[in-house]
């Protein structure tokens, strides 16, 4: 079957235009879905947009960057933000490439319509003017003929010999109508053929081939469609992908080992407690001068169970890092070093280009004046200055947290304060010497404690000791600095310690316990400088605890012990 209209719809006008018209409408209606999937897209765009934002920190807090399932939410919010993103450009090539294409071929297209439909009508107008003018001679050759016939009955009644000249014009008048219906009918089988063998198809080819057009032109507006959703494809892959990789990233154990290092406090946690006997004498004696008062002990007895709970009154940071507990204190320190090691390395990089462009300017002085760059050469310099000495200073109290931590020693924010030791000499021959002569008292140099230790009484001490050399630990020692020695317990020789926030020892728990596995220094004992650590002196082949030899130094000879 031939698809020519043309020739198999040459009957068909109204038919064919009202197709075309239906074909046209539903163009629009194509064009106005793309548009209004064009508008959802980038609503859905706005809207994950809105919701990434929503959900995504307001600032850059640090608990946010810290663990795995929270960098994951942030990077699965960056690629939804991605994503909406790509939304927003498939909505605009919507908008550009196939609403404004459309509504502009429609446009074109009703045009062309219109011409085609206006020559059809003009060639279907011009055969019936034809057809008309055909009916016209034969209606009136038939009246011509019919009165020529009438004409002759009535000559041929009354036998007469010659015609007259009525009937001659008659037939004279048939004869003309006949020749002019000849040449109408002639007229018009032409004109009808030429209708409908050369207007027509080509008319309706035009109209064929623009019906054709705007049916590819919707089918290439699909394509667009469908190719400008696939053109985004790779991108959205990607993010879900992206996506995938960041759900993939999360570690469990290794979060909650983060809550570990973001939250320890590098305390030991309480021991057992003691029983208090109120119902027993107190006596107070040269041995027991160390203890405290049952009353004040059961006042602060709580306190020293949680070591590190104390009570802040001014709420200020001090450069040391100290109102922190241990373990965060250091990483406070030592985020402080590598931001400081990181503002010294551009000062210097900063200095040495500057020193370059002088040298550059005092072999050629035509470039520029040396001496202009001496003020910011001394800027330099004192920047540095200043940052090697706030290097030095978080390096001292990052050492000094070191090596207490490895001593177990436990830092207050403030200088320890009225130590009081209990420790014996040993003569030669080991026996316990006592020296009662000198009686010195302590007075603490930091009220931070003046609450907990306001009525406690003095402690006779037995003599005095120097500090051989620096110390740069939590107490600072200066040299030839006098310290005074309290009484010593002559029986089991145990370590008391009094008016400090320190522990003694990894067994005591926190809590202030007697330990009778402290033995004091002995001949054997000797000093050793350890400068990489914080600390100048240290006592090596000693048996005691650490947290001893952390805070007293001693150079302990065969015979005595180095008392002043």
């Amino acid at each position: 079957m031939s698809c020519n209209w043309g020739t198999e719809l040459w009957d068909q006008f109204d038919n064919l235009e009202k197709h075309t018209s239906w074909g046209i409408d539903f163009l629009e209606r194509y064009t106005k879905f793309v548009k209004e999937r064009a508008d959802i897209e980038l609503s859905y765009a706005k809207q994950i947009r809105s919701l990434s934002k929503k959900y995504h920190p307001k600032r850059n807090r640090e608990d946010e960057s810290r663990y795995s399932w929270c960098l994951a939410f942030a990077a699965t919010l960056q690629q939804l933000n991605e994503l909406s993103v790509q939304r927003e450009d498939l909505a605009e090539n919507m908008n550009t490439q196939i609403v404004c294409e459309l509504t502009r071929y429609t446009q074109e297209l009703k045009a062309e319509r219109k011409s085609h439909f206006q020559d059809g009508r003009r060639a279907q107008q011009h055969i019936e003017s034809s057809w008309k003018q055909l009916e016209s001679s034969k209606r009136r050759f038939e009246r011509d003929c019919k009165e020529a016939e009438r004409a002759q009955h009535v000559s041929d009644r009354i036998d007469l010999d010659n015609k007259t000249d009525g009937e001659k014009q008659k037939q004279q008048a048939a004869e003309e109508s006949r020749k002019d219906y000849v040449t109408s009918l002639n007229q018009f089988n032409q004109d009808q053929h030429q209708h409908y063998h050369t207007l027509v198809p080509v008319i309706y080819q035009r109209i064929q081939d623009m019906e054709e057009r705007r049916i590819e032109r919707i089918g290439e507006a699909m394509r667009s469609l469908a190719e400008a959703d696939r053109k985004v494809l790779p991108v959205v892959s990607r993010c879900l992908d992206a996506m995938m990789d960041a759900a993939e990233s999360i570690q469990p154990r290794k979060d909650t080992l983060q809550v570990v290092e973001v939250y320890k406090s590098g305390f030991d946690p309480p021991g057992d407690v003691e029983f208090e006997d109120y119902s027993a004498t107190m006596r107070r004696s040269i041995s027991e001068s160390s203890y405290l008062d049952n009353r004040t002990e059961g006042r602060r007895h709580s306190r020293k169970l949680w070591p590190f709970i104390r009570k802040n009154k001014v709420h200020t940071c001090p450069a040391d890092c100290s109102h922190l507990p241990p373990e965060q204190r250091r990483k406070k320190l030592q985020s402080r070093i590598n931001s400081i090691n990181q503002e010294i390395q551009r000062e210097r990089e900063q200095r040495d280009a500057l020193l370059k462009m002088r040298e550059v300017y005092e072999r050629s002085p035509q470039m520029g004046d040396a001496s202009s760059l001496e003020p910011r050469l001394e800027e330099v310099k004192q920047n540095l200055q200043r940052l090697e000495e706030e290097l030095r200073k978080n390096q001292v109290h990052t050492c000094s947290v070191n090596m207490l931590d490895t001593h177990n020693v436990f830092r207050s924010s403030s200088l320890l304060t009225s130590l009081c030791l209990h420790l014996s000499f040993l003569s030669p021959d080991g026996s316990y010497t006592e020296d009662h002569s000198a009686e010195l008292h302590f007075k603490s140099r930091s009220s931070e404690f003046d609450d907990d230790f306001d009525d406690e009484e003095p402690l006779p001490s037995i003599g005095t000791c120097k500090s051989l050399y620096p110390f740069q630990g939590t107490t600072i020692f200066p040299p030839v600095k006098m310290r005074a020695l309290c009484q010593w317990w002559r029986g089991n020789y145990f370590l008391w310690w009094k008016k400090t926030r320190v522990t003694a020892g990894p067994e005591c728990a926190g809590t202030w316990k007697r330990r009778d596995t402290c033995q004091p220094p002995t001949s054997k004992s000797s000093w050793t400088a350890a400068p990489k650590v914080g600390l100048q002196t240290l006592l090596s082949n000693h048996q005691g605890p650490w947290d001893l030899q952390a805070v007293f130094l001693y150079l302990l000879s065969k015979t005595q012990a180095a008392l002043v």
